[in-house]
């Protein structure tokens, strides 16, 4: 089922870089990004999280966490997130049922091959929980200003 803006966005709880745990319960009060993408260290995902980084100022002039969740180990992300000086946090979803309850964890194809993967979505979630808009299959060149303009409209 696709979620829509105007709809609750589904409760989580997912460990977090910087042994962190990020919930939708500790996000109350503020907007939140939660950017959902397929692979740490892969060329589209850093370059959708290096323009996060790089907007991170903005966003939090704007009142607006960041969060990047993918279905990769937290050893992972603690990699990745040193690797490219990336300062917000990364949410791990091994089990996959954050990425199932946002139906961003597809059935894709590629090369006549099919299988589960994320799909890459933004969700734009507003300070009482209540998800404000959604970008969905995102074309990461542009992608970062489009979600801050939108966050500082909200």
């Amino acid at each position: 089922m696709a979620l829509n803006p105007g709809d609750p966005a589904p409760d989580f709880s997912l460990p977090a870089t910087g042994g962190e745990t990020m919930s939708l319960a500790g996000l109350k009060g503020r907007k939140a990004v939660l950017y959902f993408y397929p692979k740490d260290d892969t060329s589209g995902c850093t370059l959708e999280a290096q323009a996060f980084n790089g907007l991170r100022q903005a966003f939090a002039a704007a009142d607006t966490a960041v969060i990047g969740v993918s279905p990769d180990p937290m050893k992972s992300h603690d990699k990745f997130r040193a690797k490219y000086g990336l300062e917000f946090p990364l949410a791990s979803d091994e089990a996959k049922a954050m990425l199932e309850a946002y139906g961003v964890w597809v059935e894709k194809s590629m090369y006549g091959r099919t299988y589960m993967g994320v799909e890459r979505t933004t969700f734009l979630i507003d300070r009482d929980g209540t998800i404000a808009k959604v970008w969905q299959k995102v074309k990461v060149p542009g992608h970062a200003d489009a979600v801050l303009a939108a966050a500082q409209a909200l």
